[in-house]
């Protein structure tokens, strides 16, 4: 089976997770695009195959050169799609050498470059697109397909050096728990890789410190005939708290390393109000002061309404990579060198946002992020270049030719 046929075949399946579900996978339908996926590993011949309850599944293509002579690397993709979009009944096709010009998907929608302009990056190449109507699966689909064909690509050209090389492929990325019960002791690499970036050439082993945080406000409803001096309006005190975080550094004002406060949610009344924020900043010292000015916020309301009137509950939910990889950067030269051999261009770039990588590399897996090809994730928009996903699946057989090389 070719990359694209395999990509195609995958998109057929609809893996959505859920936020509003507590099992793992947050749904059920994740584990029969497992099931499927484990059943093609032992068609291809992989080693050492297995899935586990949760639907974690993990293989092994065996080295082709002594253990001792290299190290053992690892590849990951997740196979869930985001809750943002319907991924049922996915329609992909291609459109051939792309011209530049609107794309058709279907009567009454119209993926415009007048829009998008990424489709202009990809002129002269052949698109897979939805028709409108769901995502398309790119995000990551896309990086399984490139991470199975290239070990069959491997499996098929003996001449070509490499250590043991680990395959993963797990659930409930796209709501932020793909990374909790991967067993990173089973994975058994020295490092890996996720291949779940985007468009061609983007490397990413910078992403942002991120926390949550939950205010809540007590209110005291009263009739509003009789309030004076009695009614606390816990609605206008919502609003007097979100007002006290600067305009330009919410996620619709910044880019690049700036960090920012974003309000996700508001649940107000008379009588109480909760407010639900993230909170995220690439810089460790900016982001310790960001948590600490929601604690000085609420310090500051209780002092004028009054002690309990609001509190806040702080989480962290992951930490920037970058501490983790910077003193294991052989793990990113291999990669810019196997990009150069593929004829890509890097990308070096922060990621706005988290990654599997991000806590795997936290819990002892240094493991940065790879484009997989695909644009416009998370909607009716979504698409990948034939030829994109042709050269991450190069990367990847090239990064494991050159860390077979590779000695500490």
């Amino acid at each position: 089976m070719e990359l694209i046929e395999r990509f195609i075949e995958y998109t057929k399946f609809d893996t959505q997770s859920s936020e509003d579900c507590n099992t793992v996978p947050s749904t059920s339908k994740q584990l029969v695009f497992a099931e499927y996926l484990k059943k093609e590993l032992q068609r291809e011949g992989l080693d050492d195959i297995y899935l586990d309850e949760k639907g974690y599944l993990y293989a092994t293509l065996k080295a082709n050169v002594k253990k001792s002579d290299a190290p053992t690397i690892g590849f990951i993709s997740h196979y869930d799609t985001s809750p943002d979009c319907s991924g049922a009944n996915v329609k992909a096709h291609i459109v051939k050498n792309y011209d530049g010009s609107d794309i058709l998907l279907s009567e009454g929608i119209v993926s415009s470059p007048k829009r998008f302009p990424e489709l202009l990056n990809h002129v002269g190449e052949d698109l897979i697109v939805t028709d409108g109507h769901t995502l398309l699966g790119a995000d990551d689909k896309a990086g399984i397909a490139e991470i199975v064909q290239a070990m069959c690509y491997l499996r098929d050209h003996k001449e070509i050096p490499h250590g043991d090389i680990r395959i993963a492929f797990n659930p409930d990325e796209e709501i932020g728990m793909g990374a909790h019960h991967f067993d990173v002791e089973r994975f058994g690499c020295q490092w890996a890789y996720t291949i779940d970036g985007g468009d061609v050439g983007e490397l990413e082993y910078e992403n942002f410190n991120a926390a949550s945080a939950k205010v809540t406000i007590s209110g005291v409803s009263v009739h509003p005939g009789y309030a004076k001096g009695k009614m606390v309006n816990a609605n206008r005190l919502a609003v007097e708290f979100a007002a006290m975080f600067p305009a330009e550094e919410t996620p619709e004002a910044t880019e690049g390393y700036e960090g920012f406060f974003h309000l996700v949610g508001m649940n107000t009344c008379t009588e109480s109000a909760t407010l639900s924020y993230i909170i995220r900043d690439h810089d460790r010292q900016h982001f310790e002061a960001r948590k600490r000015r929601i604690v000085e916020c609420v310090e500051a309301m209780n002092e004028k309404y009054g002690i309990g009137t609001v509190s806040a509950e702080v989480k962290d939910q992951y930490y920037n990579m970058k501490e983790k990889i910077e003193p294991e950067m052989h793990v990113i030269d291999i990669v810019l060198k196997a990009m150069q051999d593929s004829g890509v261009k890097p990308k070096v770039q922060p990621i706005r946002g988290g990654t599997d990588g991000a806590q795997l590399s936290f819990r002892g897996l240094p493991c940065p992020n790879i484009f997989a090809g695909g644009v416009n994730f998370h909607g009716p928009y979504e698409f990948v270049s034939v030829q994109s996903m042709e050269k991450a699946m190069k990367v990847i057989v090239n990064i494991c030719q050159i860390a077979a090389q590779y000695n500490k």
